[in-house]
């Protein structure tokens, strides 16, 4: 909403968050920032962040699984997956597939 002219302060926009703006937000740096993509059979990890940031850790529920997940980035990249580890075991490409528990460690080290 913009406020008209007989407002206390014309052309003021009001009620952002109310407009569906916060859950468009938190879908974009969820899935396309820090790259927690839910996906048919899994989470697909695809982070593309800042160079200089050192990583992140992040907690998503999906179906009826916790995933506790770490992303390391040592070679300060801004994209690319390069290990995927899931309860310190190593699996190719960067899909966590689903999970038959109720939680799940998911180390991520980012590179080429």
């Amino acid at each position: 909403m913009i406020a008209g002219k007989d407002a206390f302060k014309p052309g003021e926009a009001k009620n952002s968050w109310l407009t569906g703006t916060a859950a468009w937000n938190f879908y974009a740096i969820t899935q396309y920032i820090l790259g927690i993509q839910p996906d048919y059979d899994g989470l697909v990890i695809n982070p593309c962040i800042p160079k200089e940031w050192n990583g992140f850790s992040i907690t998503r529920k999906f179906r009826g699984t916790t995933f506790n997940i770490e992303i390391q980035n040592p070679n300060k990249i801004s994209k690319g997956v390069k290990e995927l580890w899931i309860d310190g075991l190593k699996v190719e490409g960067n899909k966590v597939p689903l999970q038959n528990k109720k939680e799940c460690n998911v180390k991520v080290v980012m590179g080429n």
